[in-house]
């Protein structure tokens, strides 16, 4: 992984092409970056940082922000009921009952 200006890179190696290519993680927007040695890669990786921001200026929209921490989570019906129950014997909110479980799988 690569960080910069809060967008995480994550990059794969292509044993094929010799080269390795990467993505902006935790936006809608497409961004990639690629490059043969590891300086090269970083400098890519900056640099579509940089181009992505400098278009979101100049067309005067907001840059989407990575990892927001919000997302849409569908369950079912019976798994929502009893992830509620447990958020209530554990006197908290549903949105920090879950948040703590996810954490501890990690």
């Amino acid at each position: 992984m690569m960080k910069y200006k809060g967008y995480t890179g994550h990059v794969v190696y292509d044993d094929e092409a010799k080269i390795f290519h990467g993505e902006i993680l935790g936006i809608r927007d497409v961004i990639t970056f690629q490059g043969k040695t590891v300086d090269e890669l970083e400098q890519a990786f900056k640099d579509s940082v940089q181009d992505y921001l400098a278009f979101c200026a100049e067309r005067k929209e907001e840059p989407e922000k990575p990892f927001s921490g919000k997302f849409n989570l569908r369950l079912s019906p019976e798994l929502h009921a009893k992830l509620s129950v447990q958020a209530k014997l554990n006197h908290m909110s549903l949105n920090s009952y879950i948040s703590t479980v996810l954490k501890t799988a990690l």
